[in-house]
Parts: C-alpha cells; sequence; structure tokens
C-alpha cells in the first residue's frame, strides 16, 4: 500500500554537556545492543520464513531485552521494531536471490518516538536515556532561513519517529517530520519528461540536458586512494583524519547529487511536465554489473530526493521497467545489443540513427511510460514525451515548441542573473 504521507527529515545539532554527553553515548551504546540481541533471537527462526512481523519479533525479545539491556521500555520496544525491520529486509533480498547475513548493528545511532522524545516551543528537546531525561537545547540558524524551520513552525507537519547520532563528537538529531499527502491526480494526460541515470553521466533527460559525473568520479577516486593511504597507517591519527575526509567526501556528494535532482526538477518544470520517468532499480545490479555501490547509492539518493521534490511541485514520478532502454532505437523501435557499440555511443543497425547513447536511454524511459495510456487495461490518456525541440505522441506525432522558446529561456535566465548581480 502506497506511503499516504509525504516525509521528511530535518537535521540539527544539538547542544550537550559533559554529563548529558555520557548519557548519550551509553544510551546509543545499549541500543545498539538491544538491536543486535532482538536480531540474535530471532535470526534462526526467520530462515525459514519468508518476512517476520515487528509485533512477532516485539513478543519474542522484549523481555531479554530489559533483563540483559539498560535501555527503557519504549526504546526497548523501538529496538524490537528495528531489528524486525533489518531482517525483514534481508528475506526480502534473499527472496531475490541475493545473500544475505545476519544485520549487525555499529553505526552510532539511537532512535525517537513520540513517546520517548518531546519537542517544545523554545527550540528545546527532552530525551529519553538509560537513566533520567535530558533537555537539550537545538542549535538552529539565528533567523528564520534555516530550512528546519518550514517543518518546525508550521502546523501542516508533525514529527513523527527520529534519529539521533554521533558525527565528529557532535549529536545531531534527524528530526521526521510529516504531512498528509493531498495529491489526488491520475497523470493520464500531460508530458512526460524521460531521465536516464548512469556512471559517466549522472543524469540525462529525454530534451537532451546533460549532468556529467566526471567530477564527482573524479572526486570518489581521489577519496579511495586518501583513504586506502590512511588505512594502511592504521595510526589513531590516521582514523581521526580519514573521518574528517569521509565526512566532507559524503557532504559534497548530496551536494552534487541535490544539484541534480534540483536541475531535473526544473528541466520539468521548464518544459510543462506533468511528469518525471525514471528506471526501476530494484534489479539495478543485474542491469549495470560493472557500477560500483557507490553509483547504486548515488541513483538510489538521486531517485529518493526527486520523491520528495516531485511532490513539491506537483509533478508525479513514475518508475518504469529499465529492460532494453539502453538496446532499444528511440526513433525506430529496433533492440540489439550491437546497437550500442560503445558505452557513450549509439548506432542502430537498422535505421541508421546515431546519437549518446545515455539520450537515446532517456527517450525510450519516458516513451515506456507514454505509451502505458495506449494500453486498455490503463485506459487511454493522451501523454506526450518532452524533446528538445517539441513534444511526441505515442503514435509519433511531433509538436515543434513555438519559434523562440529556447530564446525566451535564455534571455529570463540572462536577466534573473543580471538582477541578482546588480
Amino acid at each position: 500500500m502506497p506511503d499516504e504521507y509525504d516525509r521528511r527529515t530535518a537535521v540539527t545539532r544539538i547542544a550537550v554537556s559533559e554529563s548529558d554527553r555520557e548519557l548519550l553515548e551509553q544510551t546509543i551504546t545499549e541500543w545498539k545492543r538491544a538491536c543486535q540481541l532482538a536480531a540474535d533471537l530471532v535470526w534462526n527462526r526467520a530462515q525459514s520464513r519468508e518476512t517476520v512481523r515487528r509485533g512477532e519479533v516485539q513478543s519474542l525479545t522484549y523481555d531479554e531485552i530489559r533483563n540483559r539491556t539498560s535501555v527503557g521500555s519504549q526504546h526497548a520496544i523501538l529496538a524490537t521494531r528495528r531489528a524486525a525491520d533489518a531482517i525483514a529486509s534481508c528475506l526480502e533480498q534473499r527472496a531475490r536471490g541475493k545473500r544475505t547475513s545476519k544485520p549487525q548493528f555499529t553505526a552510532p545511532t539511537v532512535t525517537y518516538d513520540q513517546r520517548s522524545m518531546t519537542m517544545f516551543d523554545d527550540g528545546s528537546v527532552s530525551l529519553a536515556t538509560v537513566e533520567d531525561r535530558i533537555q537539550c537545547q537545538l542549535v538552529l540558524p539565528k533567523d528564520d532561513s534555516g530550512y528546519q524551520h518550514q517543518f518546525l513552525d508550521s502546523d501542516d507537519w508533525t514529527l513523527t519517529e527520529s534519529t539521533l547520532t554521533v558525527r565528529d563528537s557532535d549529536f545531531y538529531l534527524h528530526l521526521g517530520f510529516r504531512r498528509p499527502l493531498t495529491d489526488t491526480r491520475t497523470a493520464e494526460n500531460g508530458t512526460v519528461l524521460g531521465v536516464d541515470l548512469g556512471v559517466e553521466n549522472v543524469a540525462v533527460t529525454s530534451t537532451a540536458k546533460f549532468y556529467s559525473g566526471s567530477r564527482l568520479n573524479h572526486r570518489r577516486d581521489e577519496f579511495e586512494r586518501v583513504r586506502g593511504s590512511l588505512q594502511r597507517c592504521g595510526t589513531r591519527s590516521a582514523r581521526r583524519t580519514l573521518k574528517r575526509v569521509g565526512g566532507r567526501q559524503r557532504r559534497y556528494t548530496d551536494d552534487v547529487l541535490h544539484r541534480v535532482s534540483n536541475g531535473i526538477v526544473a528541466e520539468a518544470l521548464r518544459y510543462d511536465c506533468t511528469a518525471i520517468a525514471v528506471e526501476n532499480l530494484d534489479d539495478i545490479k543485474e542491469r549495470l554489473p560493472n557500477a560500483s555501490w557507490f553509483h547504486m547509492w548515488a541513483f538510489r539518493r538521486v531517485i529518493g530526493q526527486l520523491e520528495y521534490k516531485c511532490r513539491e511541485r506537483g509533478i508525479r514520478l513514475v518508475k518504469v521497467n529499465p529492460e532494453h532502454t539502453s538496446q532499444r532505437c528511440a526513433e525506430c523501435g529496433h533492440s540489439s545489443s550491437a546497437n550500442r557499440p560503445s558505452r557513450d555511443r549509439f548506432r542502430c543497425e537498422r535505421c541508421g540513427n546515431r546519437g549518446n547513447a545515455d539520450y537515446n536511454a532517456a527517450k525510450n524511459i519516458g516513451f515506456r511510460y507514454v505509451r502505458r495510456g495506449q494500453q486498455p487495461s490503463r485506459r487511454t490518456g493522451h501523454r506526450q514525451l518532452a524533446l528538445k525541440s517539441g513534444t511526441v505522441s505515442p503514435n509519433g506525432e511531433f509538436d515543434a515548441y513555438p519559434d523562440g522558446f529556447e530564446d525566451e529561456f535564455t534571455d529570463k535566465l540572462r536577466s534573473e542573473s543580471s538582477a541578482r548581480n546588480t
């Protein structure tokens, strides 16, 4: 069943005293022990199952957690849920033919909900620990420009399950918020933007917008070399340096991916698209066997960002079957591995169509969703694919954009840029 809520996360640092720091560190340690204990107790039983339920794990492990750890009753319940979700994910991967092993809980985090955490109007928060509750101040921007305020100061957003984590000796709350979805559109009609995610190009759209991944890949390779050198060194100082460098790398990567997802949404708005079509990445390892864990994470990260950014803008994000999108000719429909003589080049052996392989794939991805409207079981909708020069319907009818469309957009960008610089 689809999630009926729009969900966001607002990250903010919290100010803690030395005594509170010790309590929070103990709470995190005991929380990890509780999660691991629940997983250990249920794992063997789960091997003969297709899935596990949260309630079942709680009934089997709650008493042991309370007896063998120092977490409170609510954190014990949350630990059973965390273990159940981790085991269920393993079973799901196993059902897809993946090799899995028992979950290990090592991340310095602890989960909070409305019973174990209370937010106050003065910007402070009360947190349950292994002993008494403590009250900490959120470190928010001094003015209202911080993005956290759009959730904290709004009656539309409700605080839900959140996560406390420690990074570089500082404590951060990843505050979870939700609000009911109000989008009731069917998107049977409208214009679709196709998007292909790849290795050399992070993303390419059916309107020929390219988001290169060369700089991102270069930075990733540099980080891998630095990490290898620091790991070989093995000193305490090297480990601290590795942690700092890793943090910078994660922040840089996340910033790049946000720029990509923002650009895709902007492209959809520019061409008045009602939907963005991407590939379903459930079996991405089989489709892109040479993709590293980094690229697979990046693809999922971009799609995760698109999901909420599209909701903000009233755009539908849809996922299509990725089969043969990289080998099929977007012009004549002929599909063959020979159509792609190299990673970057596409050349149809039937009609001679040539071009960038990722751009061809982006058009195929968009077409795949556009053509869904022709299926009788889905009723007939009038969708069209957005291209750089116009739109094309499922039956191949091309409708060019009016003269001056590109110039008008370019001039608008220049005028906005000039206004910002004055």
